[in-house]
C-alpha cells in the first residue's frame, strides 16, 4: 500500500514553490547558451526595496533546491565576478514589465518597476526547468505582461493565506489575491487580519482586492443614503488603504430598487403567501437606479481612496435581452469596472436540441453571446472590463478536482480571450472563484500566453509535456490531453442539475430512490454532510436529482436521453486516456515518475466522477420511468436495472478511495470542504445499501398478493 494522506496534507504540496529533481546532469550550455555556476553570485542595488531582496533570495533558493547551486546574494560582487543581476530601469514602461539581458558573464534583470523584477526572476526560473538546467540563451528580450490584473481567491482554504501560498501564487503568474470580506477583519469563516494578508501579498508582488458581502441595502435616493455608504465604503478604504479596490456583484449586492419591473426587496422577501413574484429581485435585474447605487459606493470609496478600483459583476442577469443590458451600461459610473463572465449561458446544440452552459465550465471555448455582447457595448461606452475567465485552470465541471487536465481546451480559450483584449480591451482576469486554484499545466501556460511577446502556446505545451514526463512519453501524453479536451469540449454536459449534483461531489454523491414509502411524509432530499462552518457546504449541493428547467434549453425529458450519451463518451474517453498513461510506467524516468502518478490519479478520480455523473442521470430516468408503470412486469424489470446499478456504483465508489487516500486535494473544495474523502465515500456506500433495502420494500409492494 503507497502513502496514505491526511486530510489537508495537500497544503504541503500546494506551498512548495521549488522543487528538487528538476536538473539533468547531461544537460550542458551550447555555443550561444550560459550555464550559471557556483562561482556566480545574485546582486542587487543597495538601496532596494524588501520586494527585490526577496526576489533575490527567492532566485537563490531556487538556484539551491532545483538546480543543486548554492549562490551568495548581496549588494556587490567581486571584480570579474559573474553576476545575476537585479536593477530598475525607468526607461521601460508598463506595471511588470522587465527586459532580461544574457550574456556570457552577466545576467540582468532590469524591470520597469519591482513587481517586473519579480516577474523576471520567475521567468528564469522557468526557462531553466523548461531547460532542465541552469542554463540560458544568450541574448535580450523585452517583456511586457499583456493582462494587467489576473485574480484569484486562495488554493489553501478560503481567505486562507500563509506567505507561502502567496508566493506560490506570484510563482503561478497571478497578480492579486481575492479576499471575502463581510466587515472589518471579517470573512465569511472568521476573523481575518486582512491588513496583515495585504502588507505579506506585498512582499511578492501581490495586489489584494476585496470581495464585498457588506451591508449595502439602502436606496441611493434616501435622505441618509451617503452617510450610510460612508459608513461601510469610506470606512473599509480608511481601515483598508492599501487594499487595490473592492468586487460587487448583485446576488451579493441587493439593494432596495425603485425599479417597477423589480419586486423592490432581497430575493428571499420576494414570496407572497408562499407564492413567488413573477418579477426578479433587484441583485437579479439590472435596476433603472443600479447606476446610482454605484455612484454611491464609488463616491464613498474614493473619499478614503481615490485610485479605489471598484469593480461590478454583471453575471446575474446574463440571461436579460441586450437593450436592457445596454440602458444599464449607459448610466453605469465610467469609474466602474464592468466584470464579464466568458461562460455562463453558453448555448450548445447536442444532436439538434438546445442546451447551455449554466454556470463555469472550460466545456465552453467559445464565449456566450452574453459576453461578446456585453463587451461589445462596455467597450464602446468607454468601460474597463474585466472577464470572470476561470483561467487559473479549474471551473465547476469537476467540483472536487484541483484542476481540469484539458489544456488544449484551455489554449481555445486563451485564444479567444486574446482577441477578446484585442476587440474590446479585456485586460482584466477574475481567475478562479471560491473554488481555488492548484499549480498545473494550466497555470503555467498561463504564465507564458498573457505575455507580450507572444508564444505558441502548443509548442509550449509539448516543452511542459517533456519537462515533466521526459521526451519519450512526451507525445502519449499530448494525445491523452488532447482526448480529454475533446471529450471536454463535444461531450460535457454543463447543465445545473451535473453541475449542483454528482459532478459537483464525484462519487459520493448518493443514490436516492423515488418512491417514498414513510409513515411520516418526509422529503427524500438528503442533507450532504459537510463540515460545519464552511463557506457554503451542503447548501450548493442538491441530492435530490432532477431538470432544473431554464429559459433557450430543452426540457429535462428530451435533453436527459442525449447527455445520457454523452456523458457514456465522457466517461470512455477519460478511461482510455487514463489506460494510456498507465502504459508509461516503465517509460517516463523515475525522477518524473510521480508527476505521472499524480496525472493517473486525477484522470482515474475524474473517470469515476464521469460514472456517477452517468449512473445518476440514468437513475432518475428509470425512478420516472417506474413512478410511471402501470404493470407489475414492468415495475419488476426497472427495479432489477435499479439494483444492479446501485451495486455497480458501490464499486465505483470503492474505487475511488485508493484515489482520495492517496491524494488529499481529490475530493476538497475550498467551499464546501471535503466532499469525497473516505469517510464520505463510505458514507455514500452506505446510503447505497439502506437504499438498496427500500427497493426490496417497494418491490414487495409491487408484489403485494391479496
Amino acid at each position: 500500500m503507497g502513502k496514505i494522506e491526511r486530510n489537508y496534507e495537500f497544503r504541503e504540496r500546494i506551498n512548495q514553490v521549488h522543487f528538487a529533481n528538476r536538473r539533468d546532469a547531461a544537460v550542458k550550455a551550447s555555443a550561444n547558451e550560459v550555464e550559471v555556476t557556483a562561482a556566480w553570485k545574485i546582486v542587487y542595488p543597495a538601496d532596494a526595496d524588501a520586494r527585490v531582496v526577496n526576489a533575490a533570495k527567492d532566485l537563490q533558493e531556487y538556484l539551491e533546491v532545483s538546480m543543486d547551486l548554492a549562490l551568495t546574494v548581496g549588494t556587490t560582487a567581486a571584480a570579474g565576478q559573474k553576476v545575476i543581476k537585479l536593477e530598475l530601469d525607468k526607461t521601460l514602461e508598463g506595471v511588470r514589465t522587465y527586459r532580461l539581458d544574457v550574456t556570457s558573464d552577466a545576467i540582468t534583470v532590469a524591470g520597469a518597476d519591482e513587481k517586473g523584477i519579480i516577474s523576471g526572476c520567475i521567468y528564469i526560473e522557468d526557462l531553466m526547468n523548461l531547460k532542465e538546467a541552469p542554463v540560458l540563451a544568450i541574448g535580450s528580450e523585452v517583456r511586457k505582461p499583456l493582462i494587467g490584473l489576473r485574480m484569484v481567491h486562495s488554493g489553501w482554504g478560503i481567505d486562507l493565506f500563509p506567505s507561502e501560498h502567496l508566493k506560490a501564487m506570484a510563482h503561478a503568474g497571478f497578480t492579486c489575491a481575492v479576499v471575502f470580506i463581510t466587515g472589518i477583519d471579517r470573512t465569511n469563516v472568521g476573523t481575518l487580519d486582512v491588513n496583515d494578508v495585504i502588507d505579506r501579498a506585498w512582499l511578492y508582488g501581490l495586489d489584494v482586492m476585496l470581495y464585498a458581502y457588506l451591508p449595502s441595502y439602502k436606496h441611493p435616493a434616501e435622505p441618509d443614503a451617503a452617510a450610510f455608504f460612508e459608513g461601510v465604503y469610506t470606512k473599509l478604504f480608511n481601515y483598508y488603504p492599501k487594499a487595490l479596490g473592492v468586487m460587487l456583484v448583485g446576488e451579493s449586492a441587493e439593494f432596495p430598487s425603485r425599479d417597477p419591473r423589480t419586486t423592490g426587496k432581497r430575493r428571499r422577501e420576494s414570496v407572497v403567501d408562499g407564492i413567488p413574484t413573477t418579477k426578479p429581485s433587484p441583485g437579479w435585474w439590472p435596476c433603472s437606479d443600479y447606476p446610482d447605487w454605484l455612484k454611491c459606493v464609488c463616491d464613498a470609496a474614493h473619499k478614503a481612496k481615490p485610485d479605489a478600483m471598484v469593480i461590478f459583476n454583471t453575471y446575474n442577469w446574463y440571461w436579460a435581452s441586450e437593450d436592457v443590458r445596454r440602458e444599464f451600461l449607459e448610466r453605469v459610473p465610467k469609474e466602474v469596472t464592468i466584470q464579464i463572465t466568458f461562460d455562463i449561458g453558453k448555448e450548445l446544440v447536442r444532436e439538434n436540441l438546445l442546451c447551455q452552459v449554466r454556470d463555469y465550465s472550460i466545456s465552453a471555448d467559445e464565449p456566450s453571446d452574453y459576453f461578446k455582447s456585453e463587451c461589445k457595448i462596455a467597450h464602446e461606452l468607454g468601460l474597463s472590463i474585466l472577464s470572470t475567465a476561470n483561467t487559473a485552470g479549474l471551473t465547476w465541471d469537476f467540483g472536487s478536482v484541483p484542476y481540469v487536465p484539458v489544456p488544449q481546451q484551455w489554449i481555445r480559450r486563451f485564444e479567444v480571450l486574446e482577441k477578446a483584449r484585442q476587440d474590446w480591451n479585456v485586460d482584466s482576469y477574475y481567475d478562479n472563484h471560491h473554488y481555488g486554484w492548484w499549480p498545473s499545466v494550466i497555470t503555467e501556460l498561463g504564465k507564458f500566453a498573457f505575455w507580450s511577446p507572444r508564444m505558441d502556446l502548443l509548442d509550449m505545451l509539448k516543452k511542459l509535456a517533456v519537462r515533466d514526463f521526459g521526451a519519450e512519453a512526451a507525445d502519449t501524453v499530448l494525445k491523452v490531453w488532447d482526448l480529454w479536451s475533446d471529450a471536454m469540449k463535444n461531450d460535457y454536459v454543463a447543465s445545473n442539475e451535473e453541475q449542483y449534483g454528482p459532478m459537483r461531489v464525484g462519487p459520493s454523491y448518493p443514490l436516492i430512490f423515488h418512491p417514498n414509502i414513510t409513515r411520516t411524509m418526509g422529503n427524500k432530499e438528503i442533507k450532504f454532510p459537510t463540515t460545519e462552518g464552511a463557506h457554503f457546504g451542503w447548501h450548493i449541493i442538491k441530492t435530490m436529482y432532477q431538470p432544473y428547467e431554464s429559459a433557450r434549453q430543452a426540457p429535462g425529458f428530451l435533453r436527459f436521453p442525449v447527455e445520457l450519451r454523452a456523458l457514456e463518451r465522457l466517461h470512455e474517453k477519460f478511461a482510455r486516456g487514463v489506460a494510456e498513461l498507465e502504459k508509461l510506467r516503465n517509460v517516463v524516468p523515475e525522477r518524473k515518475l510521480e508527476k505521472l502518478e499524480e496525472q493517473i490519479r486525477l484522470g482515474k478520480y475524474i473517470t469515476c466522477n464521469c460514472a456517477t455523473a452517468k449512473c445518476v442521470k440514468e437513475w432518475y430516468m428509470l425512478n420516472i420511468k417506474l413512478l410511471g408503470s402501470t404493470e407489475k412486469a414492468e415495475a419488476n424489470a426497472i427495479l432489477d436495472k435499479l439494483e444492479a446499478m446501485a451495486k455497480a456504483e458501490i464499486k465505483n465508489a470503492e474505487s475511488a478511495i485508493p484515489l482520495v487516500d492517496a491524494d488529499s486535494r481529490l475530493g476538497w473544495e475550498p467551499s464546501m470542504e471535503y466532499v469525497t474523502d473516505r469517510w464520505h465515500i463510505e458514507w455514500k456506500i452506505r446510503q447505497v445499501n439502506y437504499m438498496l433495502g427500500e427497493i426490496k420494500e417497494f418491490r414487495d409492494l409491487v408484489n403485494l398478493q391479496i
